[in-house]
């Protein structure tokens, strides 16, 4: 699969994770990004950095999906977070509807159910599809009302869990060091980790986004991972999560390079390429396809829309929008 990626230049600062401009990755071939920012602050649409990517495609490479825009070599990755959602009955469809849709196969499919369904789902739920939690306990079990331990999440067959969602960081009230704790021990235990990031809606106003972002990854993620094939980061800007309001394919591109680049930048360029950085909220079956299209844009974690079978699995094949004429 041919690999192309862009790069922020040193126009985003932030303390002591300052993004430099590029240096090529091995095999890799960087495009510039240009960054325009708005001169009025009058509309919401008026903060936001316009962004004048500049693509190319290398023809060198083909992997099975002939050439893909894609930054990273990590598989496709759709997620569906069915949150606190659901009854026997309504979760006895969903999964029925799941088994059977087609979904293209060079795509890793995870759902996280809530706690007490997920036996009912990984029972009867196709093998094509991996389980997750929603969240997991900071250690190992114990006198730890109500929470729950990696090594259950485990025994009943969870292969991920979800951490640092922006409902547990702003509503629950974890914050980036916890979130971290839990991340180092899930991964400790062979539990595999989708990392949330976000701002707020006031923060990307402020033009933090970048800052926020990044302290966020090195406190709640890059800190506590011993290895990088066990993560997928997940961003998700608060402001957009059941919203309705979904950041455009530009601006959610313009993160997603921000976080490639601090990786290839703190961690290392192999790193960068092979971690996959979804994209998440208010993901739907209508705007899937053109955030597909976005080369930094590695899949997808879903909300609302996972709770329809037939929908989850058009965001799924969305993995089509990355095909160009070979």
């Amino acid at each position: 699969m041919a690999i192309v990626s862009t790069s922020l230049a040193s126009q985003l600062s932030c303390p002591k994770s300052a993004i430099t401009s590029s240096s090529n990755f091995d095999g890799l071939r960087f495009s510039s990004l240009k960054l325009e920012r708005s001169q009025s602050l009058s509309t919401t649409e008026s903060f936001f950095r316009q962004i004048d990517s500049h693509l190319q495609i290398s023809s060198g490479r083909k992997g099975c999906r002939g050439v893909v825009t894609m930054a990273g070599s990590g598989k496709f990755f759709v997620g569906g977070n069915w949150k606190c959602n659901g009854t026997k009955d309504s979760i006895s469809k969903l999964v029925s509807d799941l088994n059977n849709e087609k979904m293209e196969a060079d795509v890793d499919v995870v759902v996280a159910p809530p706690f007490v369904y997920i036996d009912q789902v990984k029972s009867s739920l196709t093998d094509r599809i991996e389980i997750s939690a929603q969240n997991s306990w900071v250690g190992k079990g114990g006198a730890f009302t109500g929470e729950i331990s990696v090594e259950q999440l485990k025994d009943i067959g969870c292969k991920w869990v979800i951490l640092g969602h922006s409902e547990r960081r702003h509503v629950i009230g974890e914050d980036d060091l916890f979130i971290g704790k839990k991340a180092a021990y899930a991964l400790s235990e062979n539990l595999k980790v989708i990392a949330c990031i976000g701002e707020k809606l006031e923060e990307r106003e402020a033009g933090k986004t970048f800052d926020f972002q990044l302290l966020m990854i090195r406190l709640s993620c890059a800190d506590n991972v011993s290895s990088w094939d066990d993560v997928v980061i997940a961003y998700e800007p608060v402001w957009a999560i059941g919203t309705g309001k979904v950041a455009s394919p530009q601006q959610a591109q313009e993160v997603h390079v921000a976080v490639r680049d601090w990786l290839k930048k703190n961690v290392s360029a192999e790193v960068a390429s092979k971690t996959r950085i979804i994209y998440g909220g208010s993901v739907n079956g209508s705007n899937c396809n053109e955030l597909a299209k976005q080369e930094d844009i590695d899949g997808f974690l879903v909300g609302g829309a996972s709770l329809k079978g037939p929908e989850f699995a058009t965001i799924v094949n969305s993995v089509t929008s990355k095909k160009v004429a070979a």
